[in-house]
């Protein structure tokens, strides 16, 4: 049929042809574009909080100053070791133990992991050089060793923990561990840790003399307090420090400018340097707000940042 066509009848095809291709492919290749950048447009990354929860308290009023998902349940970490150390002090002071007291080291407590005092099976080592080695270092294997030798066995001891929690009116907790080691179905928040370390401090005092120590030698191996703030923010004599993967860095800090003793309690932090610049900038807020002056961040916060 195109071959019985006029020759003007068919210039009119092509250049109709012609047109529909001109006009019509840009459409059709935006329209390609559009569909690719579709299906390799990364998908956005969700919003990861830089610290999950924190609580400060003006510990000589009682008054919370500043508090942001207090009750949010994570792994407890290190900071598991207060209420273990709370549970010393009253066995102490209660007169059922001595700081002198020999403590047998067990091989369970001599392999446990993470952050240690190097203790070897079938030794001794005092209660006090324990608790010591529990408040500078973090020693889960005196943690260990301290909840067979108070409670019979770890698994009493901590039976023992959570009725002691459930006494402090620790609501949102539950704990597997005497050392915070990670467990299943053991977790707490910081409004429970708040409640724990006003409850420590506020009948064990004198527990900060060895919370403040910057360092610990045991048997010729030194080791520094995690608690990094300790001699770099004025007035910061404890508390506890704790990192787990599942939850991140926690820090339970506290000061004391004149007479106001602040405590923060931070869980949850990306890293220890954050940690730390956003504990000392929430001291530097908490003594201001106290003092009834604009709360402002200090030089002690971007030291304090600067620490690790």
């Amino acid at each position: 049929m195109f071959k019985n066509m006029s020759r003007f009848a068919r210039l009119q095809i092509i250049l109709v042809a012609i047109i529909c291709l001109v006009l019509v492919a840009p459409v059709e290749a935006k329209k390609a574009q559009k569909k690719h950048r579709r299906a390799v447009a990364p998908k956005a990354k969700a919003v990861v909080p830089a610290v999950k929860s924190i609580v400060l308290i003006d510990m000589t009023t009682g008054k919370i100053l500043q508090s942001r998902n207090a009750d949010l349940a994570m792994q407890p970490a290190s900071i598991t070791k207060v209420l273990s150390l709370y549970m010393v002090y009253e066995a102490v002071y209660a007169g059922k133990a001595r700081w002198s007291d020999r403590v047998r080291i067990s091989s369970r407590a001599a392999r446990t992991g993470g952050t240690r005092m190097y203790l070897e099976p079938n030794t001794e080592a005092t209660l006090g050089e324990l608790v010591t080695g529990m408040s500078v270092v973090s020693a889960n294997d005196a943690s260990v060793a301290v909840a067979e030798h108070l409670g019979g066995s770890v698994e009493a001891f901590v039976e023992q923990m959570n009725l002691q929690a459930k006494e402090l009116g620790m609501t949102g907790s539950c704990f597997k561990t005497p050392n915070g080691l990670p467990a299943k179905g053991q977790y707490t928040t910081a409004a429970d840790i708040v409640k724990l370390s006003t409850a420590y401090l506020d009948r064990f005092p004198a527990s900060l003399a060895i919370h403040a120590m910057q360092k610990y030698t045991y048997h010729g191996i030194t080791q520094f307090n995690r608690n990094r703030l300790l001699g770099h923010y004025q007035g910061v004599d404890g508390l506890k420090t704790g990192y787990v993967g599942k939850a991140g860095w926690h820090i339970a800090v506290t000061a004391k400018h004149g007479d106001t003793r602040l405590l923060a309690v931070l869980m949850g932090a990306n890293n220890p340097k954050f940690r730390n610049k956003e504990a000392a900038k929430l001291l530097d807020q908490g003594f201001a707000m106290v003092n009834g002056e604009k709360a402002v961040v200090l030089k002690n916060a971007s030291a304090a940042g600067r620490l690790l």
